[in-house]
């Protein structure tokens, strides 16, 4: 039980993506409301991006955040460790895709590219990667290549429309903007070790974790029912992600999701070094000053709920 015998809220937010598939299945399919019994769910409030969501957290609007791992970074490290990382739950799934005509990175000088929100994960994915192409950027939009923050449902149409030469975003936009007739000019994939790298990971306030414990456990015990679920009936986890979309007015064609999902892996390893690479992006970019990350981990509870179930425990390092 939590601290009090009083059964607790659980407000949790998420983004209506598939590389937040761990929510929009775990929801969909009831494995929170059943794990966290007698304690409650709350998910009636989703964002676009992580940015917003951290100061949902940080404000005390939510409780838990599935998030990206910049936002987490500066999150943690604005907030004196307000919040901490208790479990990953997605890798990979996200790339820079532009208009056919951009071949190579040297065509991107001097075009327009969308990220989800400044600061973001793709955003600090794209600056980071224009950096080692040797074209600046500034926070304002300016520079060699110019750097546009939207919504990602309204890229898609901006791509259509021409008025965006190209996008780094997560799926299901990803695979819906090459359906529009981009190209995918990086898969993000490409540029770390083995392929992975941190995408989504679940986020808690300090002060809930430390009031509420047994209720995190359970909620964590969740995180990993709905993965194993995912593991064992992608075909079903699809369906199921797709209806709690669909709840949110973001459905999408059969084919958008198969593709989408195809470059997803959902984990319960929040992949430690590919986060501390992504600190240190955000530095070399200008969106942060360098963070001291020591403590942005808790992974106590998750390897109790892994070790349990007789799976892998993770690692912090």
């Amino acid at each position: 039980m939590s601290t009090t015998s009083v059964p607790v809220t659980v407000k949790v937010g998420y983004f209506p993506n598939i590389t937040h598939g761990v929510a929009l299945v775990g929801v969909q399919n009831g494995i929170f409301a059943r794990d966290l019994a007698p304690d409650k769910l709350d998910v009636s409030q989703t964002f676009n991006a992580g940015p917003a969501e951290t100061q949902a957290l940080l404000s005390k609007a939510i409780d838990i955040a599935f998030i990206g791992p910049s936002p987490s970074i500066a999150a943690f490290a604005q907030s004196n460790g307000a919040v901490k990382i208790i479990s990953g739950a997605a890798s990979g799934g996200a790339g820079l895709v532009t208009k056919a005509s951009i071949t190579s990175p040297a065509d991107l000088k001097g075009k327009t590219i969308a990220t989800p929100q400044l600061g973001n994960t793709q955003d600090v994915a794209l600056r980071a990667y224009l950096k080692t192409q040797g074209l600046k950027t500034d926070l304002e939009g300016g520079g060699d290549g110019r750097i546009k923050p939207q919504s990602n449902s309204h890229t898609v149409s901006t791509f259509k429309a021409g008025s965006i030469d190209g996008a780094w975003v997560p799926e299901p936009f990803m695979s819906l903007l090459v359906a529009a007739g981009g190209h995918l000019l990086v898969d993000e994939k490409t540029l770390w070790p083995g392929g992975r790298f941190v995408t989504t990971n679940v986020l808690v306030r300090t002060d809930f974790l430390q009031a509420h414990p047994a209720t995190v456990k359970r909620f964590l015990t969740g995180v990993v029912d709905t993965i194993q679920v995912i593991g064992s009936n992608a075909t079903q986890a699809q369906t199921a992600a797709n209806q709690q979309l669909t709840s949110l007015g973001s459905a999408l064609a059969p084919s958008a999701l198969s593709a989408a999902w195809s470059n997803l892996t959902f984990t319960a390893d929040p992949l430690a070094t590919s986060l501390k690479k992504e600190a240190a992006d955000a530095v070399a970019v200008g969106l942060l000053t360098a963070p001291k990350l020591d403590g942005i981990f808790d992974l106590t509870l998750l390897n109790q709920v892994l070790k349990g179930k007789g799976q892998t425990e993770v690692s912090s390092t």
